[in-house]
């Protein structure tokens, strides 16, 4: 008797949904549970299980088509005999899966010189020092010290000097970085999917029904900076992650979110929804176009606990493994096109929200202290804002505090200088 598979709803209001991938094909025996297919929705990838054990018998769809929500996707015989060896016991399976601890040993050998002949050659050695994370991005680019400027201390070259050497030479993973055009003139034409259909149509809705405005500042990041140098190896140590930047301005944002409520309300029809807690949405650039998964109660996070949500959402958007859940009700959402080198942009509103904070890349520039003229690390800042629930007092002040918040790091605890604090202001 054959099992029919059918489309399952991915989310309210989503009638159809495109074959993504096909993870098993006609023929092959399959596990009860075990995915069959990655099926994109408008909004999330997600995958269809197998309802019984058995042999694939027909798919009703290939790759790259729109299929319906409950309609019959695959069909499986369960009363197919299973091959040899493909029922075995989970627990048998381990067993003959773990080699011997000579085989081990031999396995080790063999891998060491596979993994030195995968490696890109490409030379490293320099007199300054390089971080961890930018050497990768070295290698996987092709960049030479000579070609990157370090930022850091003793000329010390950070992810962030990488990256933003990969932009100025505009190269490519695996390129040979020479321009070098064919003259062909051939057109190439591609499907939208239906994530890029979602995005475009909200992008422009947010444009025609929102009356946006950007209003900017700029911070000088050499507090936090110093900060993250100074305290960076014992936070690695303590909380097992990286201290980044998100961190910090997304506990800005918090604070500032509830000094300023109508930057993290929504309009409701003729009503106005103010939201007592903090949902942030950080916009992540996947393999399949722009997502914005949300991090939960951001305003009762420690850093550490922001940063290991950032990290555990922006592994699942490149892996396409979001949920819907994980990437719907923010309130309040933050963009960084400063990691692919934009110095200034005018992020539009993520609807229904309000508000939408840009980020941008870290150039040291010359500015006035206390009558000197100095060279400090500035990042261009950017709010995006509907004017229709928020007025201009608003959206500066708040693009203020968070200004302020970000260049005395000491006040992301509660808003409050120390001195505050201790004389009870």
């Amino acid at each position: 008797m054959a099992i029919e598979i059918k489309v399952p709803s991915p989310g309210e209001s989503i009638s159809e949904v495109t074959v993504s991938k096909w993870l098993k094909q006609v023929g092959d025996y399959v596990q009860l549970d075990e995915p069959l297919v990655e099926l994109e929705s408008e909004k999330a990838t997600f995958e269809v299980n197998a309802e019984a054990a058995g042999v694939i018998t027909k798919q009703l769809a290939k790759e790259g088509d729109e299929i319906k929500v409950g309609s019959i996707i695959v069909e499986i015989d369960e009363k197919a005999k299973a091959p040899e060896g493909a029922a075995a016991p989970k627990a048998e399976a381990k067993k003959e899966a773990a080699p011997a601890p000579a085989a081990k040993a031999e396995a080790k050998k063999e891998e060491k010189p596979a993994a030195k002949t995968e490696a890109p050659a490409v030379d490293l050695s320099s007199d300054v020092a390089i971080a961890p994370l930018a050497k990768e991005l070295m290698i996987e680019y092709g960049l030479k010290p000579s070609q990157v400027k370090g930022s850091g201390p003793n000329g010390r070259i950070t992810k962030t000097d990488v990256l933003e050497a990969i932009v100025a030479s505009g190269a490519g993973k695996g390129a040979s970085n020479k321009y070098s055009p064919s003259g062909d003139r051939n057109v190439r034409v591609e499907k939208m999917s239906n994530l890029r259909k979602t995005v475009a149509k909200r992008l422009v809705a947010a444009k025609n029904e929102t009356a946006m405005l950007t209003t900017f500042n700029e911070v000088n990041m050499k507090p936090i900076m110093d900060l993250r140098n100074k305290y960076k190896a014992a936070f690695q140590e303590k909380h097992e992650i990286g201290l980044g930047f998100m961190s910090f301005f997304t506990r800005a944002c918090c604070i500032a979110l509830l000094d300023w409520p109508a930057v993290n309300a929504f309009i409701d029809g003729d009503n106005i929804q103010y939201n007592d807690y903090c949902d942030i949405s950080i916009a992540v650039s996947g393999p399949r176009g722009l997502v914005v998964p949300v991090i939960r109660n951001a305003e009762t996070l420690s850093l550490a606990d922001i940063e290991k949500e950032v990290k555990r959402l922006a592994v699942k958007a490149r892996e396409n493994k979001l949920s819907l859940e994980e990437m719907s009700g923010g309130t309040f959402t933050i963009t960084n096109g400063g990691v692919f080198g934009s110095m200034m942009s005018t992020p539009i509103i993520n609807p229904p929200q309000s508000a939408i904070l840009g980020m941008h890349n870290i150039v040291e520039r010359p500015v006035v202290e206390n009558g000197q003229i100095v060279v400090r690390p500035i990042m261009y800042v950017a709010l995006s804002y509907d004017h229709r629930i928020i007025d201009g007092r608003e959206s500066v002040s708040f693009l203020v505090r968070v200004k302020n918040l970000l260049e005395n790091p000491e006040m992301l605890f509660d808003g409050r200088l120390p001195e505050e604090r201790v004389l009870g202001l």
